[in-house]
């Protein structure tokens, strides 16, 4: 049993890590998704106000909610799985429930990418938004995540991935963690 647990900034490489995860049928658990969940149980529109709720479950319910809600979905996966990876690890606190829940089996893993490769990535996408139109910049997204304890977070990674060569050289770094597991990496 392995619990894969991904960290980084926006825009860099996340969701495209998950992608591969899927793609080779493991199964991804996205700490988003609680989120975004809890958003709409609240009647309110994840794309506008997932950090608002996010932030406000943490304050609700201690650093760690995110994480403990996201614990059965793991759980759940390992029955019939031997692989899991977990999406959208954001602090400290939520690094430690996982440590505590799966022990050596959990593998944090830290994805990191320069600032602005990490704009350009975001812009392309078109998931980045100026502060001229309403939206919440990266520097704003990055001091929020950063806020949650991003930082100590990415501090505490077994291993990293830069990314910062092509889509598809990240691909393979991904799908050679994935299959072979991190002494695979050339690290």
């Amino acid at each position: 049993m392995t619990v894969i647990g991904i960290v980084g900034l926006p825009g860099s490489g996340k969701s495209e890590a998950a992608n591969v995860a899927a793609e080779m049928d493991v199964p991804v658990v996205t700490m988003g998704d609680v989120i975004r969940e809890e958003c709409r149980d609240r009647g309110l529109d994840p794309a506008s106000d997932h950090g608002t709720v996010a932030k406000a479950l943490r304050e609700e319910n201690g650093p760690a909610a995110i994480a403990e809600r996201s614990l059965p979905m793991i759980e759940g996966e390992l029955e019939s799985n031997d692989t899991v990876l977990v999406d959208g690890i954001r602090s400290d606190v939520e690094v430690e429930a996982f440590e505590s829940a799966f022990g050596d089996a959990f593998l944090l893993v830290e994805i990191d990418a320069p600032f602005e490769l990490r704009a350009d990535r975001l812009d392309i996408r078109g998931r980045d938004a100026s502060a001229d139109d309403g939206g919440e910049s990266l520097e704003d997204r990055d001091a929020r995540e950063l806020g949650f304890g991003m930082g100590e977070a990415m501090d505490m990674a077994d291993l990293t991935i830069e990314n910062t060569e092509t889509l598809a050289a990240f691909q393979r770094t991904v799908r050679t963690l994935i299959r072979d597991g991190p002494e695979a990496l050339d690290q």
